[in-house]
């Protein structure tokens, strides 16, 4: 094998070599990819504990399919979870800019409109946060209850929450669980900038407290979630 000396790849190739030596981070990203057999394990340890989201939204997999999303095509994947509950992440392009839609999504009235089961859906009042630092000054936290009604196969069922719901200005929208007929709920819908409009970002997890079979749940979820997204679009846009 022809080895050639470090002095003279450094003469040879004077940039490439010293991005390479200055950028050492670059080659520790994804350390689980050079572990080998339990070498190294402080640092995955150390990097693997940086903060992830509550759910996974998975918005780097769906958004690869740009001609998919401006085509109005609604992108979904299914995530594991409990045996009689399901999560479902969905995706779509809205023609319309994020401060426009922000102010039509924060209207929780308006749900019942997004979401044809959903039968009610209104603020209870508004959470008094206190702000610990600058990029917190832009969360509002609001009480929020919603009512729904659903059929599986040859029964309906009734369905109601309360929920928290934290708001950071016309970023992301967090639903979380306060109390209902759910032993755990949470969901996070995401905004970005996309192309011309903005791109949606809706991911839900749930495991209902009423006996329904989990791959009926998902399945529910997985067939009409692109159907109630297309209608939100399109209530958005008129």
């Amino acid at each position: 094998m022809l080895r050639v000396p470090a002095k003279t790849l450094r003469k040879a190739v004077p940039k490439v070599y010293s991005d390479f030596t200055k950028q050492p981070s670059a080659l520790m990203l994804r350390p689980q990819c050079l572990v080998d057999n339990g070498t190294n394990q402080k640092e995955l340890m150390r990097t693997s504990m940086v903060a992830t989201p509550i759910l996974n939204p998975a918005a780097e997999p769906l958004r690869t399919n740009t001609t998919a999303l401006l085509n109005g095509e609604v992108l979904i994947e299914t995530h594991p979870h409990t045996a009689t509950g399901a999560a479902v992440t969905a995706q779509m392009y809205v023609p319309v800019v994020r401060s426009q839609l922000w102010e039509q999504l924060t209207d929780y009235s308006r749900w019942v409109h997004y979401f044809p089961h959903i039968t009610d859906s209104r603020v209870l009042g508004q959470v008094k946060d206190q702000v610990r630092d600058k990029a917190q000054s832009h969360r509002v936290t609001r009480r929020l209850y919603q009512a729904a009604r659903k059929a599986f196969l040859v029964f309906s069922a009734q369905v109601e929450i309360y929920l928290h719901v934290i708001e950071t200005l016309q970023q992301s929208i967090q639903f979380r669980l306060e109390r209902g007929t759910f032993s755990d709920f949470a969901a996070d819908l995401t905004l970005e900038d996309f192309q011309q409009g903005t791109l949606l970002t809706y991911s839900v997890r749930a495991t209902p407290t009423i006996p329904v079979p989990g791959f009926l749940l998902e399945s529910a979820m997985r067939n009409e979630l692109p159907c109630n997204l297309r209608t939100m679009r399109q209530v958005l846009c008129q």
